[in-house]
């Protein structure tokens, strides 16, 4: 027994899930792991994990990994050598980019991964190809909280840490179901709770976390612009508006109020009783310390930018942001889903959120680089989505690190159809998923279990990743293969050997996290960028004594409602909102490996109101059909009056699931796709 005990091994790392970050211990006995304990050093969970996180070892070492690089050749695939993989992406890709120039290339990188992988593949893009079309999945998810958040306070990031909440007074959640997507952040919610701090949710589905509200407010899906703008013109109206921060901290408050008076009843557009509407917008304004905390359903829209700023505007108009126990922060659904935007992985920055636009930036880019003057382009990349939408015409290569588009990105069908224009696609994963089908080249990398490296959470808390196990077969480290293509192209400054060696590269270049060194990060608490030298200790709450922005001050805007892309009507007389489960993440490429999660929720469901069930004849779990004006999925009907009637909401978790069904339109300030609405119409399957 003791020569047993004497074999295992505790490694402190971070949970691959959500973007809270949780400390977790992997247990591993010699090569294979065996367990998660609770790492209770960690103040970020305190040795809570939630189902996903104490399954998390359970994905890794599972049948389907990827072992050695795979070739297409015909309609098969076959495995090949390192060197034939790397020289025939590094052919493929030169060509492209010979013969089109350097917007025919598109980068996509995951924010599944961890940073030095993300900061390899932008500087691979930008160094070896020269071009700005690199993008990561945040533009599905937080693309608007960048965007929002830079345009009212000058950071595009969660202003106060999660354990903050307890210093609040009052906290609003809006399209936000905390207790599934980002259970331990709920936890600190439940916490707070107890504490006797009020909770305000708002969402138009009885979630979860609508459950834990002292108010509840139902309102129309993706409303949100209006029932702000509402509350704000009452606050106004009463005189509960901070006059001296505004006056001090603040610009815009002329253009916010001249717009909020046109919303003095808008209960039409979102469906919020006047008299609720006043008594919430008392409440927030009123209270000492208050938090708006917000997920995807205020950020998958049409107007996602323009939700987000609308909650700038509450914040701003009331003097909540600056200080403990107030601001404004979204929840991160992924684990370094901060990291990746934070590392460069975008089409206008360079790390830190250096505007690529800028001559200065570019010009220290080069030269911290080895490129020569005036290389590096000064044009805003093609996105995700648009990269997709591009393939065949513009874009005639693709790279994409950690990704599975043909499930997680709107409209499957779309998606599939315009993989199958490119001429060269290479997908680099640690399992084989639904688009390596389409690949040319599938290259195996390796998990969070098997590399070192750093996740950044939503709080902006860089924390370590440590390497337990080694990767199977001849799976190699991410940003390793990003390096072997640039060494096999004949770039310099890609010899790396270790995470480590990639990460001082990032912060050589990157003035707000050049004191987040991988020895400060050892310790659990690690360091809350910005953290501009060695000696500094970190930022946990952003924005004191003056904002971000260049002229140190918030901005108010006067925002106006726009309805979803896509209404329902007479043919597609439903609304469909998709979310997250706590037993599933994203396409499901790994918690479907766990037994445990698969056999929680085995298959695709949709949650449908009692009235409208009785009215179709549908009864409870019986399989159903739910189109759109893209394609159809059948699921296992829930009858439940936890959706408003002619209001449906499906997972997004699921192939040939909710992404067959929603609309690839896009918010024009973000290219955000709006995934959180659409119209669609419900068949009940008549057996045969």
């Amino acid at each position: 027994m003791e020569d047993i005990k004497s074999e295992l091994k505790y490694t402190p790392t971070t949970c691959p899930y959500c973007g809270v970050g949780c400390g977790l211990n992997l247990v591993s006995m010699g090569n294979k792991l065996i367990g998660v304990e609770p790492y209770k050093r960690s103040p970020i969970n305190e040795g809570k994990l939630c189902p996903k996180g104490a399954t998390c070892w359970e994905t890794v070492q599972k049948p389907g990994r990827l072992t050695k690089p795979l070739i297409k050749k015909g309609d098969k695939f076959e495995e090949a050598s390192w060197d034939e993989a790397i020289d025939l992406v590094v052919k493929n890709f030169t060509e492209v980019s010979k013969k089109h120039g350097p917007k025919a290339l598109g980068f996509q990188t995951s924010c599944r991964t961890v940073n030095e992988d993300c900061y390899a593949l932008q500087k691979l893009a930008r160094v070896g190809f020269q071009t700005n079309n690199v993008d990561n999945c945040a533009r599905i998810c937080h693309g608007p909280s960048v965007a929002g958040l830079s345009l009212s306070f000058g950071s595009g990031a969660a202003t106060n840490p999660f354990e903050d909440v307890l210093n609040s007074d009052l906290i609003v959640m809006w399209g936000s179901n905390a207790v599934e997507a980002h259970p331990l952040a709920g936890r600190r919610v439940m916490q707070a709770k107890k504490k006797g701090i009020p909770i305000i949710v708002v969402d138009p589905r009885f979630s979860p976390t609508a459950r834990l509200a002292d108010k509840w407010i139902r309102f129309n899906p993706s409303t949100h612009i209006a029932l702000a703008n509402n509350m704000m013109y009452y606050i106004i109206k009463e005189g509960l508006e901070d006059k001296e921060y505004i006056k001090e901290r603040t610009k815009g408050f002329d253009d916010l109020k001249k717009m909020v008076e046109k919303y003095a009843d808008a209960t039409k557009i979102h469906g919020v009783a006047q008299e609720t509407v006043q008594d919430i917008a008392r409440q927030y304004a009123k209270a000492k310390n208050a938090v708006i905390i917000y997920c995807l359903g205020i950020t998958e829209l049409t107007t996602g930018t323009d939700n987000v700023r609308s909650m700038g505007n509450l914040a701003l108009l009331t003097g909540n942001v600056g200080r403990p126990g107030v601001g404004v922060n979204p929840l991160r659904g992924q684990n370094n889903v901060q990291g990746a935007c934070d590392m460069g992985a975008y089409p206008n920055v360079f790390s830190g959120y250096q505007a690529v636009a800028v001559a200065e930036n570019r010009a220290k880019m080069e030269k911290a680089w080895g490129m020569p003057a005036g290389s590096l382009p000064d044009w805003y990349g093609s996105t995700l989505t648009e990269q997709i939408n591009d393939c065949g015409e513009v874009v005639k290569a693709m790279y994409v690190l950690g990704l599975n588009p043909v499930v997680s990105y709107p409209d499957s069908n779309h998606v599939r159809k315009m993989f199958d224009k490119l001429d060269f696609l290479v997908i680099q994963d640690i399992y084989w998923t639904e688009s390596c089908e389409y690949a040319d080249v599938v290259l195996p990398g390796t998990c969070f279990a098997e590399k070192d490296g750093t996740f950044t959470s939503g709080e902006r808390r860089v924390n370590r990743v440590r390497k337990a196990v080694d990767g199977p077969g001849e799976s190699k480290y991410d940003w390793e293969i990003i390096g072997m293509v640039a060494k096999k192209m004949g770039l310099k400054g890609f010899d790396w050997k270790t995470a480590k060696d990639v990460w001082d590269d990032m912060r050589s270049v990157t003035p707000g996290q050049f004191g987040v060194t991988y020895e400060k990060i050892e310790k659990p608490e690690a360091i809350h960028w910005p953290c501009p030298t060695i000696e500094h200790p970190g930022t946990p709450i952003l924005h004191i004594g003056k904002f971000s922005a260049a002229d140190g001050k918030g901005t108010m805007f006067g925002i106006e409602y726009r309805p979803p892309a896509e209404v329902a009507d007479a043919e597609y007389p439903f609304t469909l909102m998709t979310g997250r489960i706590i037993f599933h993440y994203h396409t499901r490429t790994q918690t479907d490996r766990s037994p445990t999660l698969h056999n929680d929720v085995p298959e695709n469901y949709v949650q449908i109101n009692t009235l409208d069930a009785k009215e179709l004849g549908i009864k409870q779990h019986e399989k159903i059909k739910v189109t759109s004006r893209r394609g159809e999925s059948i699921a296992i009907a829930r009858v439940t009056d936890d959706v408003a009637p002619k209001v449906m909401y499906m997972p997004m978790h699921f192939a040939n699931g909710a992404n067959n069904l929603t609309n690839t339109a896009l918010d024009p300030m973000s290219k955000m796709p709006e995934l959180k609405h659409c119209a669609v119409k419900v068949e009940k399957i008549k057996e045969a």
